[in-house]
């Protein structure tokens, strides 16, 4: 039976972790918002950019970002995003996160939340149903933190044109581009850029698509096909780049990181 539910219903829940799911189409926008739980944002397709005032990051397919509670946050949708959240009381587990941070999500865990939008939100004590909602605590105390996370610019014009990068990596970009969107000099820009993230728009821009090129290859799409979909001439070239920035190549970076 289809279970109905919303987001007052997971956030009044007496139980101390509840999920729910939740569909978003290309360019959504949800405006700053707050919960009195914790929250696991999870997308089984498409990307989201999470903002709070601790900073910004990508969440792509394979990634999630955890939110603590009351933590103000906005979230902006590229690609269709299917969303699954988990909701977290604040005293469900000493050992949970306290900041937010991006996790690494396997497959067992993945399937774990899709597993827990289905169960009643006041399940039994002691039940099987209870059994997986506390396997999804310790899966997300034990997964992998994404330290390969790219930050995001506060500056309204600055993340306009990066969420527009991230939206479709394949376009070709040039600094010089950009900067005629918004009606300022190449090197205005540069110092945007510098001043924001701390780094150029050379640099951001490869460590982007590199973050967002990981889940497509992780659901096996080829070399090739993941290079011209993030803007590269060749295989060879995004596989030098990924080399570099992560020192290993693609499929031995997969082999070790793959459930």
């Amino acid at each position: 039976m289809d279970m109905i539910r919303t987001l007052e219903d997971c956030e009044g829940a007496l139980r101390p972790v509840a999920a729910l799911a939740s569909d978003h189409p290309d360019g959504e926008h949800v405006a700053p918002h707050s919960h009195p739980r914790a929250q696991l944002i999870h997308t089984l397709g498409g990307v989201m950019t999470v903002t709070s005032r601790e900073g910004s990051w990508i969440v792509p397919s394979g990634r999630a970002v955890w939110m603590p509670p009351h933590e103000s946050h906005s979230i902006r949708i590229a690609g269709d995003v299917s969303m699954r959240t988990v909701f977290v009381r604040r005293d469900a587990r000493a050992g949970l996160p306290q900041t937010s941070e991006v996790i690494e999500v396997s497959p067992f865990l993945r399937e774990a939340i899709v597993a827990a939008t289905s169960i009643p939100l006041e399940y039994a004590p002691g039940s099987r149903d209870e059994r997986v909602m506390e396997l999804i605590l310790d899966e997300i105390e034990a997964a992998p933190r994404l330290y390969l996370h790219v930050d995001m610019p506060r500056d309204p014009r600055l993340l306009r044109l990066c969420e527009r990068v991230i939206g479709d990596p394949s376009t070709p970009c040039t600094l010089e581009g950009l900067a005629a969107e918004i009606h300022v000099s190449g090197r205005t820009l540069a110092r945007l850029f510098h001043r924001e993230l701390g780094m150029s728009f050379g640099q951001w821009l490869r460590r982007t698509r590199l973050l967002l090129s990981i889940p497509r290859l992780a659901a096996g799409a080829s070399v090739l096909e993941v290079a011209l979909e993030h803007g590269y001439d060749s295989p060879s070239a995004f596989a030098a780049m990924f080399r570099r920035t992560l020192g290993v190549a693609p499929t031995v970076y997969l082999s070790r990181h793959r459930g």
